[in-house]
């Protein structure tokens, strides 16, 4: 038993053997302390770590909260004020944390309800540099939106099912506006310096989409996160949908993502939707293209399987640029979005987990029990290879394997949980 510690022993170089003899000299229990005090020193460095590399959103500009949109003169307008449920949410939510008393065990400012819808499905795309790919997209669109929901706020052939899961344990507060018909679309452009809003402001006015398609744009470029961020910020729909602006996915599938969303929608008409293309693993659409990344696809499930919590490390397909919100899920999550980059559709997903619980009423209006956080349902959808991809796979998946690291150490620090931005 003796020899592998006399191995130990011989093994520290010349300039370590110091600190090796006293290592020996000390007695054990201040050893002890001294790593206790080491843990803690590292620990505390690496939360003022991540407080200096975690992002952290910049402020919104004025003209960022402004769109335009075409006319029947054919000349786009001046930019109009754009009506914004975040700014309303977050003034009612400070205020009821100034009103808190301190005797209440769980505040809960979370409880602050969402302004009411205005139209049955919002849509934001997310644009940047996009003019060779946006309009098949919004054709596409259009033309399913035209048919299935119309741009009426009255009701026509909307997309509601006929089902709802917890149909008897709907709060007054947060139950979904009944025969509510109409759409809208939000392009965030997103910093772009070709011609996506020229050639969008054209789309819109071919089609007579007058303050139907919105144009908004941000100063600066902050990212596909920070672009959906503030669309879903000023969406005025009983459901968001954010869609990625280059077409991948096929646009009448968000009836399915509704539907989705319906079946696991808790007592406050919470509910998330987001498409999935793991069905299409081993498809010709996946299987050609090339072995590198198909293999930074894997290990990139493979670490968000360790790094994410139980109901995101469930997920198989959390990057798809396809997904839907109730309207009373929207402040449980928008509000506390950091993250700008590749990697925001899983902070979304890590927060609709963490989300408060809600109740659920039986027929008699009584709380029958509780369900934690917002349910996400996964739906299979059709997608596409399509040219033309920003993506740079080494680059980019070096930075999203960082950016899940600090994502994840920040809500484990505490750096992160549910804070406002």
């Amino acid at each position: 038993m003796e020899l592998p510690w006399k191995l130990l022993r011989e093994l520290p170089a010349p300039s370590a053997r110091p600190l090796w003899a006293w290592i020996e000299a000390t007695p054990a229990h201040v050893l002890s302390v001294c790593f206790v005090a080491l843990l803690l020193f590292a620990l505390f460095s690496l939360f003022i770590l991540l407080h200096l590399v975690a992002p952290k959103p910049r402020p919104v500009l004025p003209s960022e909260k402004t769109y335009i949109t075409s006319s029947p003169s054919g000349a786009p307008t001046a930019p109009r004020q754009l009506p914004c449920w975040y700014d309303r949410w977050l003034a009612e939510r400070r205020l009821n944390e100034q009103r808190a008393r301190p005797d209440e065990p769980f505040p809960t400012p979370d409880a602050v309800a969402i302004e009411h819808a205005e139209l049955h499905l919002s849509v934001v795309f997310p644009a940047y540099n996009e003019e060779d790919r946006i309009i098949p997209t919004l054709e596409e669109a259009v033309a399913y939106l035209d048919k299935h929901i119309g741009r009426s706020k009255s009701p026509k052939a909307t997309l509601n099912p006929e089902k709802r899961r917890y149909a008897r344990g709907h709060s007054a507060a947060s139950a979904p506006a009944t025969g509510l018909g109409g759409y809208e679309i939000l392009v965030v452009n997103d910093g772009s310096r070709d011609k996506t809003v020229d050639v969008v402001l054209d789309f819109a006015k071919t089609n007579e989409l007058h303050d139907i398609l919105r144009v908004v744009s941000l100063n600066k470029n902050r990212g596909k996160g920070g672009g959906v961020t503030h669309g879903l910020r000023h969406v005025r729909g009983e459901y968001a949908l954010f869609a990625d602006a280059d077409g991948a996915t096929r646009f009448s599938d968000v009836k399915k993502l509704i539907e989705g969303c319906e079946e696991v929608v808790d007592g406050s008409h919470r509910g998330v939707a987001i498409g999935s293309r793991a069905h299409l693993v081993g498809s010709e659409a996946v299987v050609m293209r090339s072995a590198l990344r198909n293999f930074l696809m894997r290990s990139f499930h493979l670490v968000l399987a360790i790094l994410t919590p139980p109901a995101t490390s469930r997920i198989r397909d959390t990057q798809c640029g396809f997904k839907l919100f109730s309207r009373a899920a929207l402040p449980h999550i928008v509000p506390y979005m950091h993250t700008e980059g590749w990697i925001f559709d899983i902070e979304m997903l890590m927060l609709a987990e963490s989300a408060p619980a809600t109740p659920i009423l039986g027929s008699d209006g009584s709380v029958i029990g509780m369900s934690p956080g917002i349910k996400v349902a996964e739906v299979p959808i059709e997608w596409k290879e399509v040219s033309g991809s920003k993506l740079n796979v080494i680059q980019d998946s070096i930075k999203m394997a960082i950016g899940l690291a600090v994502l994840r150490a920040s809500w484990m620090m505490g750096v992160y949980r549910r804070r406002l931005t």
